[in-house]
């Protein structure tokens, strides 16, 4: 612990960029294999394929939240200082607690309409 608090700032600071950018790079080739991956499946119709797409492109995703939590942190924490603060959040009200309602309730119609459209046609 003591050669980190004796560390230089700047030298820590670009050690971090390096690691996150080290990460980052990781994370896209990861996805560039797996899309390769992917491709190379052929059809989706085959056995075992389905599952294997699907591993895939979980993968995939997770990689990708990974990489842009990665440049999140790296924008919000970046060596040089901050350079957009955000705002304040709003006080709640009345009407935004109304309008999260309102909100909430047409995507739980949406859902309804969907999922019993759905179920007619397939069903």
């Amino acid at each position: 612990m003591n050669e980190v608090a004796a560390a230089d700032p700047s030298e820590l600071a670009a050690r971090a960029l390096r690691l996150d950018t080290a990460i980052i790079v990781l994370m896209i080739v990861g996805i560039v294999g797996l899309v390769g991956y992917s491709i190379s499946l052929g059809p989706l119709t085959a056995p075992g394929v389905q599952t294997s797409f699907g591993y895939a492109l979980a993968l995939m995703f997770i990689m990708s939240a990974i990489a842009f939590h990665v440049v999140d942190r790296m924008y919000r924490l970046w060596p040089l200082g901050r350079r957009v603060h955000p705002t304040r959040p709003a006080q709640l009200t009345d009407a935004s607690i109304a309008t999260a309602a309102k909100v909430a309730i047409f995507v739980a119609a949406a859902v309804t309409i969907a999922y019993i459209l759905g179920t007619l046609i397939v069903g």
